[in-house]
């Protein structure tokens, strides 16, 4: 079974889907883990953010490896674990634009089937539903409000150790931002597919979401069945 869960930046997608794929021993793909690696890349080869030539071939250079961890998916880049590292202010502040290059997008939708391939797998994102797994057994699309994702990236920070060095207001900007230019690119926008279950998780706990997500895909089994 293939469980597609995508949305705006911190709308709570990689926390719930790691917790739904928890409960259903189930693989967990956190893609935007993937094109946060990319742009990591991409700084540390001295590269500027829009040259997809320099970043494919850097890419190639170190690797990009995905692996389950203690409390989730572990990233490696060039054999370092950097899951902490891509999550720093300034690699959310330009995964946007690495994440639009055309080039960037193909090679990791590819490495995204790949990675589904024959077993249950829920995956993350901002265009599984839509590009990634369009034929997926239960698409999801997660949305919250702005300034409640502002808050949570926060919290997210502060809980990581990572130094805020904005206010939640300019946060709550960024995020609107994002949500502007990850809609609005040429290649696999941002948008919900048309068969896709949208849960707003504003005013929900975790828990509250999980359940709603888990209720969608015992729906489907039972269909199935």
């Amino acid at each position: 079974m293939q469980v597609a869960i995508d949305g705006p930046a911190s709308a709570g997608k990689s926390t719930v889907a790691k917790i739904v794929a928890g409960k259903l021993s189930f693989v967990y793909i956190d893609t935007g883990a993937m094109y946060r690696a990319c742009t990591l890349i991409a700084r540390n080869h001295g590269l500027a953010y829009s040259d997809e030539a320099g970043i494919l071939k850097a890419i190639d250079q170190d690797g990009i490896v995905l692996e389950p961890g203690e409390n989730g998916q572990k990233v490696l880049v060039a054999g370092e674990d950097v899951s902490l590292e891509i999550r720093t202010p300034e690699i959310t502040a330009n995964v946007s634009e690495v994440s639009a290059l055309p080039g960037i997008r193909a090679k990791m939708v590819e490495l995204q089937r790949e990675l589904a391939g024959s077993t249950d797998v829920i995956m993350d994102g901002r265009d599984i539903g839509t590009t990634v797994l369009p034929n997926a057994d239960v698409k999801i699309f997660l949305v919250a409000s702005a300034r409640s994702r502002a808050e949570r990236r926060m919290l997210d920070w502060q809980q990581k150790g990572i130094e805020a060095k904005q206010t939640v207001e300019e946060i709550e900007a960024d995020i609107a931002k994002r949500d502007y230019l990850d809609s609005h690119r040429e290649v696999s926008p941002l948008q919900k597919a048309d068969d896709a279950i949208e849960i707003d998780s504003t005013n929900l706990t975790i828990d509250q979401v999980v359940d709603a997500i888990l209720a969608e895909i015992a729906k489907k089994r039972n269909n199935l069945n």
